[in-house]
């Protein structure tokens, strides 16, 4: 085995203590070096272990939890789109109830031999996940990006919006229409867009309208399901509580909360204000048409296509989160503060 390291290590020109890293799956190795052993092994005659067969060069995987939440097709399709423009073919990989998991989705790409793999809004994002999956990937030769999601344990670029700045300009809008009661519906808070959006909340709540940070906690902010269903439950608690505005996690959130107050009989903005999160396709044409809070999705996907194409040829980003800003788009959702409404 010693000669054979030797040999290999000659002929790619690289040491023997690579050649061996290379071999063994391990993390540490520039993709252009691994290529240079691989390339040695096959000109020496040796077989390529089965974990580092030739990848096929054009397939690119890309694992969305759902495609419920259009804000996901939206994604896939940029990142579609810009694969194909640089001759690689995506491949879709979706999560679905009862269905394949991250985890199983992740080999069955891996088996199929991509060059690389695009994970949007994965276990990356939640606090409670074990990290070691990616390192194990990585180890593996696969490059890879994490959209939506951040893990100071993960070396990998991240492309994210900025959920503070998003959850600012939502309050600072309502502020300016009247409203000091203003809720929060959003996830579960384990997951770090969550936990994010919570924080620009809290601070824009508390710098504008001079609210305890323990008072915005425990009133104006409720936790549910990124679902229609999960939005109307949580706008209704924050009805109860008597906020006359309502800042929702996503466009779906924030059709529940339109209907959560269409069957109290409220009228929508007249009697309560609605601002979504991600302009998904078709929202401008719901009603009233929804105001939300764009988040910048062309940009986020062409930039972790990019970020992917340079891991694969050899240039790998280190480990940094890419931040994207997000815009207001002002609509029909939101108007002045109801008449009597807490000054």
């Amino acid at each position: 085995m010693t000669a054979r390291l030797a040999d290999i290590a000659a002929q790619a020109g690289v040491s023997e203590a690579t050649v061996s890293r290379v071999l063994n799956g391990k993390p540490g190795v520039a993709a252009t070096t691994r290529q240079s052993v691989l390339a040695a092994l096959d000109v020496l005659g040796y077989e390529r272990p089965v974990r580092l067969r030739s990848r096929s060069a054009g397939l690119v995987g890309l694992i969305t939890p759902e495609l419920e939440n259009p804000i996901f097709p939206a994604l896939a399709q940029v990142i579609g789109q810009a694969l194909t423009r640089q001759g690689y073919t995506p491949v879709l990989a979706t999560q679905t109830p009862g269905g394949s998991t991250e985890d199983e989705l992740t080999e069955m790409l891996v088996d199929r031999g991509v060059s690389g793999i695009i994970f949007v809004s994965g276990l990356h994002a939640d606090t409670t996940a074990d990290m070691e999956r990616y390192e194990q990937l990585r180890a593996q030769g696969v490059p890879f990006v994490l959209v939506d999601g951040f893990s100071p344990k993960v070396r990998a670029p991240f492309i994210s919006p900025d959920d503070r700045a998003a959850m600012s300009l939502a309050v600072t809008h309502l502020v300016s229409l009247g409203h000091t009661d203003i809720g929060l519906a959003l996830g579960p808070k384990r997951f770090v867009p969550v936990q994010r959006k919570i924080e620009g909340f809290v601070q824009a709540v508390r710098e504008q309208l001079g609210l305890r940070d323990e008072e915005i906690h425990d009133r104006l902010v409720q936790h549910s399901l990124y679902t229609l269903e999960g939005g109307q439950a949580a706008a209704t608690a924050l009805l109860d509580r008597g906020c006359t505005a309502v800042v929702c996690a996503s466009d779906m959130m924030a059709l529940g909360a339109i209907r959560a107050a269409r069957q109290r009989g409220l009228e929508v903005p007249d009697d309560i204000s609605v601002v979504g999160f991600d302009d998904s396709p078709l929202i401008a044409f719901t009603d009233p048409p929804l105001t939300t809070v764009r988040k910048p999705v062309t940009a986020m996907g062409q930039a972790a296509v990019n970020t992917l194409l340079e891991e694969i040829a050899g240039t790998p980003t280190p480990q940094s989160e890419f931040v994207f800003m997000p815009e207001l788009v002002v609509r029909g959702s939101t108007a002045s503060a109801p008449k009597g409404s807490r000054p």
